[in-house]
């Protein structure tokens, strides 16, 4: 089970939001690329990458920010967040980011997400956020009638690399992962499932790898790491049994 520490990108600077809602964005590093650094030097293998004023916008607004994160650290990233065409797919695939996450497009468009697994094999991952059950777009503002469920299986012979599962309620809140309706998901699938959401602690993380063999692969962490409940490296050598 691998770690993505996040880095969440709003004006350029690295916020964390509560429950995705970005009137309670708090800034933790107004430089991308320093924080990219830090994680780097901790022994982050990857960093898990959200625009979020580009999944509010349907476009990239953040560029300069992830090419700095890019250019910065030596890792490999995922990035989510106004993707919605493949010529945006390819576009940051062409800067150096290792797989990009389709969200709002995977519910609106499944077919696209079949087109991009085509165009760039093991490089497309599909982010569902749900409430309740049911998947949220549009940057969480809105939730439909799709069950979570549902969605991942869609996906299940389209080539995707992995799915990345929020639980929005638990998100940003330190309250602890929803790790029992997670590995639902994922025991329904055989795509690799990334925990997301409600990360608080070390025993957070303990748990997470208790579920390693229920088809979650790896695990994103942010606001716990911002406000130093444990450092990055705490979290990997927990992931390794260590």
């Amino acid at each position: 089970m691998y770690l993505l520490p996040a880095i969440d990108l709003k004006g350029g600077q690295c916020v964390r939001l509560r429950r995705g809602d970005m009137s309670q964005a708090t800034v933790f590093n107004t430089s991308a690329g320093q924080q990219a650094r830090s994680f780097a030097r901790e022994g982050a293998e990857w960093i898990h990458i959200v625009d979020l004023d580009g999944a509010f916008a349907g476009s990239p607004v953040n560029v300069a920010a992830v090419e700095d994160i890019l250019k910065s650290a030596d890792v490999k990233t995922e990035l989510g967040g106004g993707i919605r065409s493949l010529d945006v797919v390819k576009m940051w695939l062409d800067k150096g980011v290792e797989r990009v996450i389709l969200g709002t497009q995977a519910l609106r468009d499944p077919d696209f997400v079949k087109r991009a697994c085509d165009m760039f094999p093991h490089r497309i991952a599909v982010g569902i956020d749900a409430k309740d059950g049911k998947v949220a777009v549009e940057g969480w503002a809105e939730t439909s009638e799709m069950r979570a469920s549902d969605l991942a299986r869609r996906f299940e012979n389209a080539g995707v690399s992995a799915i990345i599962y929020t639980d929005i309620s638990r998100d940003g809140v330190l309250q602890g992962p929803n790790l029992e309706s997670t590995a639902a998901l994922a025991e329904q699938i055989t795509t690799p499932v990334i925990v997301s959401g409600g990360i608080s602690s070390l025993e957070d993380i303990r748990e997470c790898r208790r579920y390693a063999d229920r088809n979650i692969a790896g695990v994103i962490a942010g606001r716990a790491i911002y406000e130093k409940r444990f450092t990055v490296s705490q979290a990997l050598s927990v992931l390794k049994g260590e």
